[in-house]
C-alpha cells in the first residue's frame, strides 16, 4: 500500500486555478502606437483594432511644393491640351454660361431656346479648342514652356498676389528658369484672329479685336488666382461642395501632379 505524499508546507490546498498567462506587452499600450511599425500591427491578434500602414493622405499635398519643374514632351503637351477640352468640368462650364447668356438675351446673334444655345456653346467649345492647342500645345512644344501655372504656397501674400498677375506674360520653362510667356500672349493672339473666322455677327476691325485681345490678357490673372488660393481656402474650411471639388480637381489635372 503507497502512502500520499506528504504536500510542501509552501503550497496551498487546494491549488490555485491557473492564471491567463502574462502579457508581453506594455500594460499602457491599450491599443498599438501610432509610431508601431507594420510588422507589429500585422502580429497582433486581429480582435485587436488595426492601424493602417499606409501614411495619411492629404489631398491637397499635391498644392504645396509645385514649384520645380516638370518637363514634359510634345506628346504630353498635346494630351494635356486634349484633357483639359474634355475634362467634364469644362463643358459644364460652357454649357452653364451659354445656357445663362441665352437666357439672359434672347435677342443675340445666336438666337433663342436650345438652337440658340447649342449654336453658342459649340463656338464657345471652338474657342476654347483653339486655345488649348495653341496655349497648351503647339507654342509650349516650340518655345520649350511648362504649360503649368506653379503656386508659391509658402511665400507672403504680396509675393504670390504679384506672381498671379505677372504670370500673364512671364512664366517657367521646361527647365525651370523664367521666361517670357509665348503661350499666354502669342497663343492669346492667335485664338482672337481665328475667332474672327467663325463667332457670328463679330467686329473684326483692328480696334475692336485690340480691345477684346487686350481685355482677355487683363482678365486672365482671375485664372491664376483661383489656382492660388482656392486650394489653401479648401485646406482650412474642408469644403464638401462637389463645385468646388471639381474646381480643384482642375487645378490638380493643369498642374500636371
Amino acid at each position: 500500500m503507497e502512502l500520499a505524499s506528504t504536500p510542501d508546507p509552501g503550497q496551498t490546498f487546494p491549488p490555485a486555478a491557473p492564471g491567463p498567462p502574462k502579457s508581453t506587452l506594455n500594460p499602457r499600450a491599450v491599443f498599438p502606437s501610432a509610431q508601431a511599425s507594420c510588422g507589429d500591427t500585422q502580429s497582433r491578434s486581429t480582435a485587436s483594432p488595426q492601424m493602417s500602414c499606409t501614411p495619411m493622405y492629404d489631398p491637397f499635398q499635391k498644392f504645396i511644393n509645385s514649384a520645380e519643374p516638370h518637363p514634359m514632351t510634345a506628346k504630353q503637351k498635346a494630351i494635356l491640351a486634349g484633357k483639359d477640352v474634355i475634362d467634364p468640368f469644362n463643358l459644364l462650364t460652357i454649357g452653364g454660361l451659354s445656357a445663362i447668356t441665352v437666357a439672359s438675351d434672347s435677342h443675340s446673334a445666336y438666337g433663342p431656346g436650345l438652337k440658340g444655345w447649342a449654336k453658342l456653346s459649340g463656338v464657345s467649345f471652338t474657342q476654347d479648342m483653339t486655345n488649348e492647342f495653341f496655349g497648351t500645345f503647339l507654342i509650349p512644344a516650340i518655345a520649350h514652356q511648362d504649360p503649368h501655372y506653379h503656386r508659391m504656397p509658402n511665400a507672403s501674400y504680396k509675393r504670390r498676389i504679384a506672381h498671379c498677375i505677372y504670370q500673364v506674360v512671364w512664366t517657367q520653362g521646361d527647365d525651370g528658369k523664367g521666361m517670357f510667356n509665348y503661350a499666354n500672349v502669342v497663343g492669346g493672339a492667335f485664338e482672337e484672329a481665328i475667332s474672327d473666322a467663325y463667332v457670328p455677327y463679330r467686329e473684326t476691325g483692328w480696334s475692336d479685336a485690340t480691345a477684346r485681345y487686350g481685355t482677355a490678357l487683363a482678365t486672365d490673372p482671375i485664372g491664376n488666382f483661383i489656382t492660388e488660393f482656392v486650394p489653401d481656402l479648401a485646406r482650412r474650411v474642408n469644403f464638401h461642395v462637389v463645385f468646388v471639388q471639381r474646381v480643384i480637381n482642375r487645378v490638380a489635372i493643369e498642374e500636371g501632379q
